[in-house]
Parts: structure tokens; sequence; C-alpha cells
């Protein structure tokens, strides 16, 4: 699904409006809930005598979830909320809980080939908004070139095997975290620039405030194949790290 949180909130919207509905159409739970809200007022309003108001605040609040948490479709809420967080966790995550089943202990992958394809005039869609992960599954190799408003972005280079020559990733974001893994044996240089976020590459750390850091492995030089990234954030923290 390509955008899950536009989904995500046209369903809560419904079920909110159930709950409204089915809480009008209940007389108890709708005494329930205004009783609460009655409650919360006055504690709020009166701030002379701080042990009743705290009474009545609690006492408003109990109320109030006593009435929601008898309507059913509170329930659907949660339900829902808990499997779509927990789902799309772990997709963005990239955690396959099928290989550390008993049966994968002895496993043989058969990794399939094909041609080259051809890239010229080839499109693809960027998302601007939410988080995105490449790397999920083995994938051929293309230079990166990405464009993200605001999310988490995690790029996943052990899944794809790149040439012996200079690859790119190019990451221009306004608000995100970055978080770049890389096999061992490949030649990194970080060009990284930001307004404001901190900066992991293998064994080092530092925080940049509008400051533009370069930066190379170990074995850069003597690496045949390297890999450049190139990423310019307004605000976000970056990981480079092997895998």
């Amino acid at each position: 699904m390509k955008k899950p949180g536009r989904f995500f909130f046209v369903v809560e919207s419904l079920l909110l409006l159930i709950v409204i509905w089915q809480t009008i159409q209940n007389p108890l739970l709708l005494l329930l809930v205004g009783s609460g809200l009655l409650f919360i007022y006055l504690a709020l309003r009166r701030k002379r005598k701080p042990k009743t108001s705290n009474f009545k605040l609690f006492l408003g609040i109990i109320l109030i979830l006593f009435g929601l948490l008898n309507n059913p479709a509170v329930w659907v809420m949660l339900v829902f909320t808990i499997l779509f967080i927990g789902l799309k966790g772990i997709e963005i995550s990239g955690i396959d809980f099928s290989n550390y089943g008993f049966w994968n202990k002895k496993q043989m992958i058969m990794v399939q080939t094909k041609e080259t394809e051809n890239h010229d005039g080839k499109k693809k869609k960027q998302q601007w908004l939410g988080n995105e992960r490449i790397g999920n599954h083995v994938y051929e190799w293309d230079d990166i070139n990405l464009n993200v408003l605001s999310g988490d972005t995690i790029i996943d280079l052990g899944n794809t095997i790149l040439p012996k020559c200079d690859n790119v990733v190019l990451l221009r974001k306004g608000i995100g975290r970055t978080r770049i893994l890389i096999p061992t044996g490949i030649g990194v240089q970080l060009e990284h620039t930001a307004l404001m976020g901190a900066v992991s590459f293998e064994d080092y750390e530092t925080k940049l405030r509008n400051e533009t850091l370069t930066l190379y492995s170990k074995e850069y030089s003597e690496s045949s194949r390297r890999l450049k990234i190139v990423t310019n954030t307004l605000i976000g923290d970056i990981e480079v790290f092997r895998v």
C-alpha cells in the first residue's frame, strides 16, 4: 500500500464517527462520558482546593474511560491501531521472523539470475512523506537518488552486489533519520550537509550545526568497490555502519 498513513487516518476517522454515534444512541454511555467531562471541567475551573480538584479530575477521567471502554467501536479502533503499528513497524524495520524458524537452521538459498535491464528512460515515483526502506529483498544495484520531505529512510545494501566501480547514493531530505547499511569490503565516502543533526560513521560520531562533513572509510583507497554517499538534510541524524 503506497499511502498507509492516509489509509490509517481514514479508517480511524470512520471508527471515531461510529464511536460518537453509538455513544449518543446509548443513554448510559452518554451519561458516563458527559459526567466525566463535567467533573474535568469543574476540576480545571476551581483551583482553590487542589485536593478536591484532583479528585474530580481523576473521577472524570475514570468515568470517561469506563464509558468509552464499554463501546465496542473503541475496541475495534484499538485492535486496528495495534495491528497497523505492528505490521508497519515490522515492514519498516525489515525484520523477517521466518528466518529465525527452526526449519531454517540448514537452509540452501538458490539465487536466480536474469539478464541486465536497460535503465535508459526509466521512471520511478518517489515517496516524499513517510518512512521508506530500500533493500528488503535481493535487488539489482542502481545508483540511488532520493528526495524526501519528511520521514525515516533505511537503505540496506546487504541484499545487492555493487559493481567494481564508483557507486553513488544521493539523498536530499527535509526532516528525518537516515540509516545506511553497508557490507564489509566496500570503500565508503560520506559527504553530509546538515542544518542540525548527528553523524555516526562506523566508529566516528559527531554533531553538525549548519556544517558539511566529509569522511572516508579506512579501506577506501584499496577497495575495488566504492560507494559515495552524498546527503543534504535540514534536521535529522544519519548513521552509516557495516552489516
